[in-house]
């Protein structure tokens, strides 16, 4: 197929007036269009930034920059659709965005089908992004990407992401592999993910967050195969942007999940990788964590086994489990959030903060070294059962595996 070149020429980009961003491919207010073949897209992205940055700097083009970047709606993506009916994408590869690499913003009736990413040229540099968009279908594509790779966003209030199926897909990903937010304004609902394989990838494998004063609800993850990542789940609900709106996350059911959480840096050796932060901590487990006034209902974790490192050392990072300890674990409702956003936390393989229904069935953690910490701690849980749950760790002796702190109506194991 044939190869279409992005200019490295950043004033070949305007920026849309309408969508106030910059991309190579535009298409607004437009039914049954599409980018369907064989050829490749190339945004050339790297050489496109840094043309932005020396512009900056000579003081052709205004930016106040942020992390000595160009900002990102000034750099171009590949891709933009905004207010879309009925598009196919289908079959090309797409690679070396300046920004993100394709954006459906408010579209409806759209399927993405059989498509290749590589985006690793600069920061920034998402997989796909969803927006605010309905009837969607992402299946049988592979994604390698800087930053996050299958990521949902919502940014008006008014509206949100539903009805959305993904399916059949590779993710690696120096960021997150599967992310709904961090824009969550209006939310997500009503979405199916299945058979994801996950690699390689520094943050989490799953990340759901509302932490914009949008709903997170009616969430299905199934089959989920996810190798050598920084962390599995992380479910978090915050105040960041919610400008008195409630947020709220329920009705959430992961299952049939092997996953492995590195020792290492996950994305070691990939080009841009993701910033080493929130240290000292040992590795963190998986965490779903809601605020004292928001909590997180209703969450089904059903065949899962997750294989840990181990190895937590109380000398390099510490939480402890008294009441003063578990206090002092800062609530950060107005911070960016990260599983890692906590630093050391209490427990090596689940920490639940701030939850209501919450089931665990046929769920094994495993840790490959004995870690000081307990497998799962819960601090103000209200209704939380354990059916078939195994915990594995070497030379653990009579440890305590898991730990109730302001919790309530605990059952099982």
């Amino acid at each position: 197929g044939a190869t279409l070149l992005g200019s490295t020429n950043p004033f070949d980009y305007p920026i849309d007036s309408v969508v106030k961003w910059k991309s190579l491919i535009y298409s607004i207010e437009q039914k049954n269009v599409g980018i369907t073949g064989r050829g490749m897209i190339d945004g050339r992205g790297f050489r496109t930034a840094m043309n932005s940055l020396n512009m900056v700097y000579r003081g052709l083009i205004k930016d106040e920059l942020l992390n000595d970047r160009v900002r990102e709606p000034k750099r171009p993506e590949n891709l933009y659709f905004y207010k879309c009916d009925h598009i196919i994408i289908k079959g090309i590869t797409l690679k070396n965005s300046a920004s993100w690499n394709q954006t459906y913003n408010q579209c409806s009736n759209l399927l993405v089908d059989h498509i290749s990413v590589d985006n690793k040229s600069y920061w920034n540099n998402d997989g796909i992004d969803i927006v605010d968009s309905k009837h969607v279908v992402i299946r049988d594509s592979y994604f390698d990407a800087a930053d996050d790779v299958l990521c949902l966003k919502s940014f008006d209030t008014t509206k949100m992401c539903e009805d959305v199926l993904i399916e059949h897909c590779v993710a690696r990903s120096s960021a997150n592999a599967l992310k709904f937010g961090t824009g969550s304004r209006g939310g997500f609902k009503d979405i199916t993910v299945r058979n994801l394989t996950v690699y390689d990838t520094y943050r989490s494998a799953i990340a759901l967050e509302a932490v914009d004063g949008g709903i997170v609800e009616n969430i299905l993850i199934d089959s989920v195969r996810a190798i050598n990542t920084g962390n599995i789940i992380f479910l978090r609900i915050g105040n960041r942007n919610s400008q008195g709106r409630t947020p709220s996350m329920k009705n959430i059911t992961i299952e049939n999940v092997y996953a492995e959480v590195a020792f290492k840096k996950p994305d070691a050796g990939y080009r841009y990788e993701g910033p080493v932060e929130d240290l000292p901590r040992n590795i963190s487990p998986c965490s779903i964590a809601g605020l004292p006034q928001y909590k997180i209902k209703n969450v089904l974790l059903k065949n899962i086994e997750i294989v840990y490192p181990g190895g937590g050392n109380p000398n390099y990072a510490y939480a402890g489990l008294s009441p003063k300890d578990l206090d002092s674990i800062p609530e950060m409702p107005a911070a960016y959030p990260e599983f890692s956003q906590f630093k050391e936390l209490p427990a090596w393989g689940f920490f639940i903060r701030h939850a209501e229904d919450i089931h665990f069935n046929n769920v094994t953690v495993r840790a490959k070294r004995k870690d000081y910490r307990p497998a799962i701690v819960m601090d103000d849980v209200n209704g939380i059962d354990f059916k078939n749950v195994k915990i594995l760790e070497p030379n653990a002796g009579h440890k305590k595996q898991i730990f109730s702190y302001k919790s309530q109506n605990v059952k099982g194991n």
